[in-house]
């Protein structure tokens, strides 16, 4: 039997640098380029300092002010099942990444760290796109994961939610990029995906524990979906949406970009065209997707939950019913239950209402081009 080695232990002198205030991944860089390691960067007078770093940035790091964060941060890698933290030194740390523009010094993560090794592919678009937009991105998540893509994404509304639960299904999986603290959930709705996430795909965020959803944090991180990524698709965007801003940053990382286009009369359609005009790849089918990034082996389906979903879908009928109520009718634990109905509720199959209901949703056929 193989042993699995442990990950690698976080480098104490590198938290502490990561985590100061003010000093982001190109400060790191300058200290390293100066210093040739941060331990002899910490050594360092102040005036020496002073002469990489702003002046309250060195104070900060030479007072050790983050020291609190450090100590927060291993306490939630040893007690989190599946934490770890990845550092720009680790050599699991993805090489696309490594090489795009101002790569993050260090990435809190949750769930399987394996998907860093995954060619990735980024799917992203409007948090209000309309349902045939949202089918569409959990499709060609679904197609893209099933041929072995790792879809990356934002878990923001719409299209970033659903190309994470297109994706979730296949053992290709789905790695998510937020913009808050990694112990924090944004949007709050997205609870039972954060959580799916975790235990079948990846989480990352560069933010320490704690951080809210503020509004600067998204447009950075999406530099780190764009980095990690082969290639970047834009479904349902307008033309300031921070969609566009993913996509530029993917074609200045070299990347190939693609859209896929809509109605001219509608708005949220606007930010694809201008990405087709400005050269971006137009989109209308998963095999357009494949000519432009390559063909890999199918993947084999991820393991599904205990029990058949179908038996629940009919069980559910037409109207809503609660989790009581249907564990008798099908001789199933709450527990099991409650997996099935994650899994169709990621599917885009039923959905929850108030009081612990859930009610089915017939999906319209998917598109033969698909």
């Amino acid at each position: 039997m193989t042993e699995t080695l442990p990950p690698p232990s976080p480098d104490p002198d590198w938290l502490l640098a990561a985590l100061t205030p003010g000093l982001g991944p190109r400060a790191m860089l300058a200290l390293l380029q100066r210093h040739g390691s941060l331990r002899r960067a910490l050594a360092s007078d102040l005036a020496t300092l002073c002469q990489t770093l702003p002046r309250q940035v060195a104070q900060a790091l030479k007072c050790r002010q983050a020291a609190p964060a450090v100590g927060e941060s291993l306490d939630w890698l040893h007690r989190t099942p599946g934490a770890f933290l990845l550092s720009l030194q680790d050599a699991d740390y993805p090489l696309a990444l490594a090489e795009s523009p101002s790569p993050p010094s260090l990435l809190f993560g949750l769930g399987q760290r394996s998907l860093l090794a995954r060619p990735k592919l980024a799917i992203v678009g409007s948090r209000h796109a309309g349902p045939q937009a949202c089918r569409l991105a959990h499709d060609y998540a679904a197609a893209l994961a099933e041929h072995g893509y790792c879809i990356v994404s934002g878990m923001a509304s719409g299209i970033d939610s659903s190309a994470h639960q297109g994706a979730l299904r296949h053992a290709a999986s789905s790695i998510a990029v937020i913009g808050t603290g990694i112990d924090r959930v944004y949007p709050a709705n997205n609870r039972q995906l954060a959580r799916h996430l975790a235990q079948q795909g990846l989480i990352l965020s560069e933010y320490p524990l704690g951080a809210g959803p503020v509004a600067r944090h998204f447009p950075q991180r999406n530099r780190i979906i764009a980095g990690l990524s082969l290639a970047c698709l834009v479904i349902e965007a307008s033309v300031r949406s921070g969609s566009l801003i993913t996509a530029r940053q993917a074609a200045a990382a070299g990347r190939d970009v693609m859209a896929v286009p809509g109605s001219i009369h509608h708005a949220g359609a606007r930010g694809c065209h201008r990405l087709i005009k400005e050269g971006a790849a137009l989109i209308e089918t998963v095999d357009d997707i494949l000519d432009q990034v390559g063909r890999l082996q199918a993947e084999s389906p991820a393991s599904p939950p205990p029990g058949q979903p179908h038996p629940v879908l009919d069980a559910i009928g037409t109207e809503p019913v609660s989790i009581d109520e249907l564990g008798p009718r099908l001789g199933l634990t709450v527990a099991e239950l409650y997996e099935i109905l994650l899994q169709l509720e990621l599917e885009g199959r039923v959905a929850p209402l108030p009081g612990g209901r859930f009610q089915r949703i017939d999906p319209p056929p998917v598109e033969s081009h698909l």
